[in-house]
Order: C-alpha cells, then structure tokens, then sequence
C-alpha cells in the first residue's frame, strides 16, 4: 500500500495572493521574505505573478515574451513602480574600466558598420593634414626660389620675342618641369686665350652710401661690343682648328641655364654645321638688353613708349650697366693687357674696359664645349690679383617694388636685395651663372636710382655691394650642376638635329621651350626688329641749365641703343 501523500498546511491570507504579510506558526520554520523563484545577484525581487494585469495587449518589446508568460512579466508594469526603481538603480561598481591593449577604442568597436565611417574620417583628416604641410613646403620653397613655378602676373600680356612664321616646322617643345632634376658635373674648365684689356676697379666706391651718392656719368667715346657666336673671330678660328664641337658665348649659355627662371619670351638660333653646333642670337635680339622687373607679381605698363615699360625699362638697364661698368674704374691708363688685344676693336678705337676668356669645357669623351666669357674689371689687393664683374641693379620707381632704397639701404640692405631677387630673380641668377662661367673671383652689384622717378636719363650711384659667385649662387639657390644639366641635356638633343638652321623659342605665356626648324636665309634681312621712328620714341624731360651742364641731353636711341659688330 502506498503510503499517503501529506499537503502543509497552507496558510490563508485575506489579503490578497501569496503567503501572508506576519508568518503563522506553521511557517515559522520557513526563512522570511524567501522568493520563490531563482534569482541571480544582479536581478530585482518582486512578485511571482500577477493575475490581475491585462494580457489582452502583447509586450512592444519581443525580448519581453508574451501569452500565458506574460503574468510573470513585470519588467513592463507600470503599476508595480519597476520604472521608479530603474531610474534610480545605479551599479556600483568600484573596479576601474578596462583599457584595450592597443590602438583606439573604436577598433573594438563591435558595431562594424561604423568603422568604414570612422576609418574614413581618419583618413580625411590625414589629407587635410598632409595638405597643410605640403602647403608650409611649398611657401618655404618659393621663398627661397623667388621664380621656380611661381605664378605668372595675370594682368600682363608678354608677346614672343620673335614672330613665329608660318613656314616654320616646330619639332618639339620642352616644359621647363623637366629642367628641374637634371644634373651633370663638369670639370674644371681649361683657358684657351684671353683677349682684351682691363683697367683697375676703383675702390672708393665701395664706401658710396645714399647719403653720399655718385652722379652716373656717359661715356660716349668707348665702345661696347654685343658680337653673337659666328660672328666672333676667335671662335672661328677655334672651331677650324677644331678644338671642339659647340660653340657658344656667356650670354646665351646664361639664358639657357636659368631659362626655368624666365618669365619674358626669348629665342636663340642653333646651327647645326657638319658635327659642330653652334648657338647665336639674332640682331637685335632681347639677349642685348637686361629686363627689369621681370618676375614681380605686379604688372608693368604695356605701351612701349611709357618710360617703365618693360622696353623702355629694358634698353635703360642695359644703358645704366654699360656706364656703371666703366665709371667704377680708375681711368688712369694704367691697364692690365693679354694675350692678344680685343679681337672686335678697330685700331685706334676705344674700347670698354672688358677682357674675353676663351674656355673649353669638357661634356663628353668626344664632345667639347668653348664659350667666349666676359670680365669686366681686376683687382689687385697684397699682390694677388682678382677678376672683376660689374653690373648695376636699378630703381626706377619704388612704388613698383615697394622698397624706397633712399631710405633702406643703408639700414636694410638686405631687405632691398631680398625684393630684387624675388622682382628680378632670372637677371641676377643670369649675371652669377656668367661670373661663374668666367670664374670670376668677385661680383660688384651697384644700386643706380633715378634722380627723380620720372627722369629716366639721369642716375646716382647709391651704392655698391661685393659678393663671391660661388655664395651669391648658393644665397640665391643656384645649382651649379643643374645649369650643366640643363646645358648638357639641350646640346644632347641638338646634337639629334640633322644639318641646317634652328630656332629655340621661349613660349610667352607658358614655362617651355619649342624648337623650330626655319630656313636658312632667316634672321638674315628681313628679321630684324626695327627702332622706334623719331617721332614716336620717348623725349627727355625739360632739364635746367645746371643738369644740361653736368650731364647733356642727347637723344635716347642715340645713348642707349647697344652697338653690335655683325
């Protein structure tokens, strides 16, 4: 027989369900306030169920089950006060938080649908960064390559230098971007002759001061020779005897090593003669004249007979550097004579104060250059003697260039030179690549102002500044073996040309180079570019009696047209 089945004693509560609020004396045995359901530590006590709430409507959570479960469920009872206690729970915690071992906390996010979106803000803002610093670089670096892929003045329209016929053949043409990593190393050159006379650099003038200014004067009795290649006797007789294959002078090797710097447009003709090259510039040609205010942002005026147009201001510089040259010069017949006298003077002429070196340079195991390079003055200090270039930086108008050099040079000489090398930077790399080529042993740079901003025939001397080649270049950010580099590259590609006549063209609004293939009778009549008529060209201002004394006035083709021997 199977023992019976005892049922407690359950006790009776009038109240309500579940077990009464004070424990009769059959519970009494029974822990007080026990759940009857499991719990962990983290879970809230409450009621067991509820048979009075409303099942008719689902939980809106799924979590939150639903049907006959629901009776359990006070997660959601409003009326059972779980949402006060929830707004007050806080867990205590007193452990600190993890930290990850490595990297961001958003890489062990596990929501991975925003790391694309984190990773591309990270990215962006890689960019942005990387931007400014290459921004930073560039500033520094045009700062200290004043033209180097500067921005081109927008208001000014340049014209070419040459007008481009139609029966022209353009070959190729090369952007100056390519110039930029190009090197080659030359050894040292060899003196082939040396020609000419120099007189004795005047030293008095290194002490001229604004305060103290020398009044430029004319020289009108000495001649100044502008002679291209083929047309140089010597070179004639170098290239017979062959002593080498290109032929060249300083002047337009100088255009070509600086030629990234250059803004205005110019043009030098090769000839291709058997195995020999030959590099000429035309009559008349810009190579004649200096520009002025050649990569300034601030645009000059256009018309050709304004006083600072780049023209006028061209032909004026030109005029300054011839007379500054032999002004700064003891003029006491005492004279420093060579091998052999100036090969373009006439007997009993005068001729400036200059003497050419000769100089073979060697580009290749077969291939030779020579060029005919200028000095301008000697210098004999303790018995050793030094080679002189002379060339003079002129001011025609300060509100050009913003710098009164009345008022700064002798306070802040540096100042005015760093405004000249960012408003003339193609000029004065141009003068230190041909006292490098002459290997001169110093540079005298002379500052020469107007005497009043609108009388562009008479100057003062303001002062004069010495520096040696080999720094100036490295001041201005010249590269020597990047001028061969250049040099080197474009006889290279000379040298492909078959026999006959070419031009080499600066493109007037574009840094590059094109190479025309033009007849051989060019440049020869019917090129040549034309002065102005008398009518048309700029008249000097009225000067009084005691300006017409001391200087004159003479007509302005007459006094700064350079002479050329053809």
């Amino acid at each position: 027989m199977v023992g019976g089945f005892e049922v407690g004693a359950v006790p009776f509560n009038p109240d309500g369900w579940g077990p009464p609020e004070a424990a009769s004396g059959t519970t009494a045995s029974l822990p007080y306030d026990v759940p009857c359901a499991p719990f962990s530590r983290s879970d809230k006590l409450g009621r067991i169920a509820d048979w009075t709430r409303n099942t008719n409507y689902p939980a809106k959570n799924p979590k939150q089950g639903g049907g006959s479960d629901s009776i359990f469920d006070f997660t959601a009872d409003d009326s059972f006060g779980l949402g006060d206690e929830d707004s007050t729970f806080r867990l205590v915690d007193s452990k600190p938080a993890p930290r990850p071992k490595f990297g961001p906390k958003w890489r062990f996010n596990q929501n991975r649908s925003q790391l694309p979106q984190r990773r591309d803000e990270e990215v962006e803002a890689r960019k942005r960064e990387a931007e400014k610093e290459r921004a930073r670089r560039d500033r520094l670096y045009n700062l200290s390559r004043p033209n180097i892929n500067s921005q081109r003045r927008e208001a000014a329209v340049f014209k070419s230098s040459v007008d481009i016929q139609p029966e022209w053949n353009m070959l190729d043409q090369i952007p100056f971007s390519t110039f930029t990593k190009l090197s080659f190393s030359v050894p040292e050159p060899e003196d082939l002759l040396l020609c000419g006379a120099l007189e004795y650099y005047d030293r008095t003038y290194d002490r001229a001061t604004p305060k103290n200014e020398r009044r430029l004067e004319r020289f009108k009795n000495r001649n100044f020779f502008k002679v291209t290649t083929t047309d140089d006797p010597v070179i004639r007789r170098l290239a017979n005897e062959d002593k080498a294959t290109v032929f060249a002078t300083d002047t337009i090797l100088s255009t070509l090593m600086c030629a990234p710097r250059s803004v205005y447009s110019w043009d030098i003709v090769v000839q291709r003669v058997g195995n020999k090259l030959f590099f000429d510039k035309r009559d008349g040609s810009q190579l004649d004249l200096l520009s002025v205010h050649e990569t300034s942002l601030q645009p000059l005026p256009e018309a050709k007979d304004d006083i600072n147009s780049a023209y006028s201001l061209s032909v004026e510089a030109a005029y300054i550097n011839q007379n500054f040259s032999q002004q700064v010069l003891v003029r006491d017949g005492n004279k420093v004579t060579f091998d052999e006298p100036n090969p373009f003077a006439n007997e009993g002429e005068e001729a400036a104060s200059v003497a050419y070196r000769y100089r073979r340079w060697k580009l290749d195991d077969d291939m030779y250059l020579v060029a005919r390079c200028e000095v301008q003055s000697v210098n004999e200090i303790n018995k050793q003697r030094s080679f002189l270039t002379l060339n003079a930086l002129n001011e025609f108008d300060s509100k050009y260039s913003g710098v009164d050099w009345r008022q700064k040079l002798e306070t802040q000489r540096g100042a005015v030179l760093a405004t000249e090398l960012k408003n003339n930077a193609n000029k004065l790399a141009k003068w230190t690549a041909q006292a490098l080529l002459a290997s001169a042993d110093y540079m005298k740079l002379g500052f020469v102002s107007r005497v009043h901003p609108r009388d562009h025939f008479n100057h003062v001397i303001l002062a004069v500044q010495q520096y040696k080649p080999r720094d100036f270049a490295s001041q201005i950010n010249l590269n020597t073996s990047n001028m061969w580099g250049i040099m080197k590259s474009i006889v290279a590609l000379c040298m492909k040309l078959n026999e006959g006549k070419y031009v080499l063209v600066k493109d007037p609004s574009k840094p590059q180079v094109r190479i025309y293939e033009v007849p051989a009778d060019a440049f020869e009549n019917d090129y040549v570019e034309e002065p102005l008529p008398e009518e048309e060209q700029v008249q000097p201002p009225a000067e009084d009696a005691q300006g017409v004394e001391a200087i004159g006035t003479t007509n302005d083709v007459e006094e700064k047209e350079i002479e050329s021997v053809t």
